[in-house]
């Protein structure tokens, strides 16, 4: 990425500025392949932000835009069943049967998710591959980010309030503080929260 100088000799507020650095993310001069990241599960929200980001960061294709194809990661964590039920009473264990029936079910969704993800970059003809991991959302994002190297990693604000915030924690926040990469949060508009 190339700076490109400011002619500063009208003095005033341009004078402070030397040089400006253009630099666009995924469209412009050559330059290598872009890797992103979107995390994306069941919400609105999530899929808000991965359309966002194909509308915004790869609106020219690959031959316009003089670079190698640029490429989506969109990853889908599955939090790790719980075999036991805490009721106001004793603690209750679910059966081996209600168990698979679980997991079943969390894999149906995952790739009901991840199809819907795939035909939005299929229909933008975007490069995009799938990743479905395990455990805490927070950690495994972070660690999908790092392990693959991406240039920007992108998550969706589902816009708790803060109590639900303070009990629950924020996906996009740890990211925000925790990712050894760009993050961006894209918070959907309000018309699009109350529909």
């Amino acid at each position: 990425m190339e700076g490109k100088a400011v002619d500063t000799s009208s003095g005033g507020a341009a004078a402070e500025k030397a040089s400006v650095l253009e630099q666009p993310l995924l469209t412009g001069e050559k330059s290598k392949c872009v890797k992103v990241m979107v995390a994306v599960d069941e919400s609105d929200g999530s899929f808000y932000a991965l359309n966002w980001t194909l509308n915004h960061l790869f609106n020219l294709p690959a031959e316009e835009s003089g670079r190698e194809s640029s490429m989506v990661f969109m990853v889908h964590v599955q939090q790790p069943f719980q075999p036991f039920i805490y009721p106001a009473g004793p603690v209750v264990y679910a059966t081996p049967m209600v168990i698979e029936s679980m997991k079943k079910a969390q894999e149906e969704n995952a790739a009901g998710v991840l199809n819907r993800a795939l035909q939005m970059c299929k229909d933008k003809k975007i490069k995009a591959e799938t990743l479905i991991l395990y455990g805490d959302p927070k950690d495994r994002i972070c660690e999908a980010a790092e392990e693959l190297h991406v240039d920007l990693l992108v998550v969706g604000s589902r816009g708790l309030g803060k109590i639900k915030r303070a009990f629950l924690g924020s996906v996009s926040d740890y990211c925000a503080h925790h990712a050894h990469c760009p993050i961006l949060i894209v918070k959907p508009p309000r018309e699009f929260v109350q529909k």
